[in-house]
């Protein structure tokens, strides 16, 4: 059997699931219509090459349908690629292939103009989902992309264009991709970049696309050796941060500290400063192991628009990830964050639990007030696989909303979606969905309201 990390919480899916009218504890806010979706990495058998990388399982999505103060259903669905079709012996689904790099839509799940997205990143194209979350095919927004696609993308909430950076490592740039209101490609810039370099996320401002160029590049040896994941840490890489003019186009690199990020908070304009919050790694990428530096912290930088100067301070020094906020507020000024915590995180990234500040934080959703530098912290205990905390908001207020999560329920061997109320993170849970299957941890979702 192949060497795999689809253990413990990553366990997979053994099998797609349609329920409906599902049970639940409390009471479902009446104003939550929609879906709640999340996506992850799931081989199809752990005898499968893809199960010998985290990064490279199949694509599965979860989905909650929330109508009325009512579950109405949970499905869960692999994403179709071609090669996942095959093994099921189904039809290859008709569409456009980017240089033949047609791999598992494993990370996100989004929604753009009433269509349903899978998305992953260097070099391949999102799949397109129906609202049931079968697959469609893969998608270049009608003839609008000119190459692959971004796992994360960041939302303009004033303006409604929807931001991505992609990157692949046959290209000598990055490519920074605009996507109207109506789901149609509005413009698409290059962004001359050397050595390759991974781009998982970025951040947006209202002046600016933040771009983090870090010493993680694509490492021709590890290609040559057969690695799944062809990166590595790269000393003669210097790390930057560009800032390019949303306006304009023009980019300004500075300096930036040496780590690594997998994710942003979020960023904003301060004055004569750009803030930018981050999930950083102080160094390492050893085949998506990160444990040379130490685990991940919770950043901020500020960059000084007048010097080029990066000052770093630490928010939270505790291992967390997965960061998410109101996205109404991407790229203005904001006081709340939300973060999680797993042991399963911590053993992938190779630290050890004795050397983190809590031994205890464990499957723990975090608040953050970021005005007065506290935390809640909400523990659901060993088992538990809690995944990431997405905000979905209510009222004007920041956190006058709600925090929802897939949480394992190891009595009952199958998973809840847990919605809490933002404003009461400790309290009871406004309600819990008891689903008929075991959601594995995974990557990224969306709450995609009708």
């Amino acid at each position: 059997m192949t060497t795999t990390p689809f253990t413990g919480g990553f366990t997979p899916a053994t099998e797609e699931v349609t329920a409906f009218d599902l049970k639940v504890t409390g009471r479902i806010p009446a104003e939550l219509n929609g879906r709640y979706l999340r996506n992850g990495p799931n081989p199809l058998s752990l005898d499968d090459p893809s199960a010998s990388h985290l990064f490279f399982g199949e694509g599965m999505v979860h989905g909650v349908r929330l109508r009325d103060g009512r579950a109405e259903w949970y499905r869960n669905r692999w994403v179709r690629s071609a090669g996942v079709a095959e093994r099921l012996g189904e039809p290859v689904r008709p569409g456009p292939v980017h240089a033949d790099m047609d791999f598992a839509a494993n990370t996100h799940v989004i929604g753009v103009a009433g269509r349903t997205f899978a998305t992953v990143e260097a070099g391949a194209l999102p799949y397109e989902l129906s609202y049931e979350l079968d697959t469609i095919g893969p998608c270049d927004f009608d003839g609008g992309l000119p190459g692959g696609y971004a796992a994360h993308t960041h939302l303009d909430p004033v303006s409604g264009e929807l931001h991505a950076l992609a990157y692949y490592f046959g290209w000598d740039h990055h490519q920074h991709i605009v996507v109207d209101p109506k789901g149609v490609v509005a413009q698409v810039r290059n962004i001359p970049i050397a050595d390759a370099p991974m781009v998982h996320d970025f951040a947006i401002t209202e002046r600016f696309v933040v771009i983090y160029d870090l010493p993680v590049t694509f490492s021709l040896v590890h290609a040559e050796k057969g690695h799944k994941l062809p990166y590595a840490w790269n000393e003669g890489h210097p790390a930057r941060i560009g800032l390019m003019s949303r306006e304009t186009g023009d980019v300004r690199w500075v300096e930036g500290p040496s780590c690594w990020v997998f994710h942003t908070l979020n960023a904003y304009d301060d004055g004569d400063e750009v803030v930018v919050d981050v999930v950083s790694y102080p160094r390492g990428f050893v085949d998506a192991r990160l444990d040379q530096g130490g685990p991940p912290r919770l950043d901020r930088w500020r960059i000084n628009l007048r010097t080029g100067r990066v000052g770093v301070a630490t928010l939270d020094d505790r291992t967390q990830e997965f960061p998410r906020m109101d996205e109404r507020r991407t790229g203005r000024p904001y006081r709340y964050g939300y973060t999680a915590a797993t042991r399963e995180l911590h053993d992938l990234i190779g630290a050890e639990l004795e050397d983190l500040p809590d031994p205890a934080f464990d499957n723990t959703l975090i608040k953050h007030d970021l005005l007065r530098g506290t935390q809640e912290s909400r523990q659901f205990g060993r088992g538990a696989y809690v995944g990431e905390p997405v905000f979905i908001g209510a009222g004007e207020a920041e956190d006058d909303g709600y925090v929802m999560s897939y949480v394992n329920n190891p009595d009952r061997g199958a998973a809840d979606l847990v919605i809490l109320s933002a404003q009461d993170f400790t309290g009871t849970p406004v309600a819990t969905v008891h689903l008929p299957a075991r959601v594995p941890l995974g990557f990224h979702g969306s709450w995609i309201a009708d």
